[in-house]
């Protein structure tokens, strides 16, 4: 049996999953959270084999939170379960320890077979994200501006070409106002747009819109 625990702030999808789990036979769950705190919490008490984590939760980064889990507890496979597209996110999360990565679009059709496969220690990736990893890996390939971005920075990035504001993004990642602002400044350095109107216009130049979290 599949111990699985589910990470989302939202309700209604978490019952979502639980009735696409509930067809089969293999697996169980174990557990739920509703943010990064409750994760670490249930990740520390142990007793489960999968995790299935959505990346935008109050309380932690998801990119701080994979880190931590696979460092703390190297056994429990991590898998994403997201609405941000591959192209934002998926290649970051893999490198950081994650075990697989999928959308909420597709979640459906490939959560039963993504968690059997992240428990058997093989990776649940797209052919689209092994190559960009590939790609990462190959030596003088040239990166998109956006590549050289942290992975705080990244985040920031994301919530600010959506609208949010310095004031709501510290709010929403439980950081201070200068440091959100002084992630913006990085991001505009390193993306070399003096602005955030420029900003919005890269993000939407190289598909990196992100869309608003319902």
């Amino acid at each position: 049996m599949i111990r699985v625990v589910l990470a989302d702030d939202h309700g209604l999808m978490r019952e979502g999953i639980k009735h696409i789990l509930s067809q089969a036979d293999d697996i169980k769950v174990h557990g739920e959270a509703t943010d990064g705190f409750e994760v670490l919490s249930l990740v520390r008490k142990g007793g489960f084999d999968v995790l299935v984590m959505d990346l935008s939760m109050p309380g932690r980064s998801g990119m701080d939170l994979i880190k931590q889990i696979t460092g703390e507890a190297p056994g429990v496979a991590v898998l994403i379960l997201t609405m941000h597209d591959e192209d934002q996110y998926a290649a970051r999360a893999i490198r950081l320890g994650a075990h697989g990565y999928i959308t909420k679009e597709s979640a459906g059709t490939e959560l039963v077979n993504a968690i059997r496969k992240v428990h058997s220690g093989r990776p649940y990736i797209s052919m689209g994200v092994a190559e960009q990893l590939a790609m990462d890996a190959m030596p003088n390939k040239h990166d998109m501006p956006h590549k050289s971005l942290t992975n705080r920075e990244f985040e920031v990035f994301n919530l600010l070409v959506v609208g949010r504001s310095v004031t709501d993004i510290a709010e929403t990642l439980h950081l201070s106002v200068k440091t959100i602002s002084t992630h913006k400044a990085h991001i505009l350095q390193k993306l070399e747009t003096p602005s955030l109107a420029e900003l919005v216009q890269y993000a939407i130049a190289h598909g990196l819109l992100e869309k608003f979290k319902p």
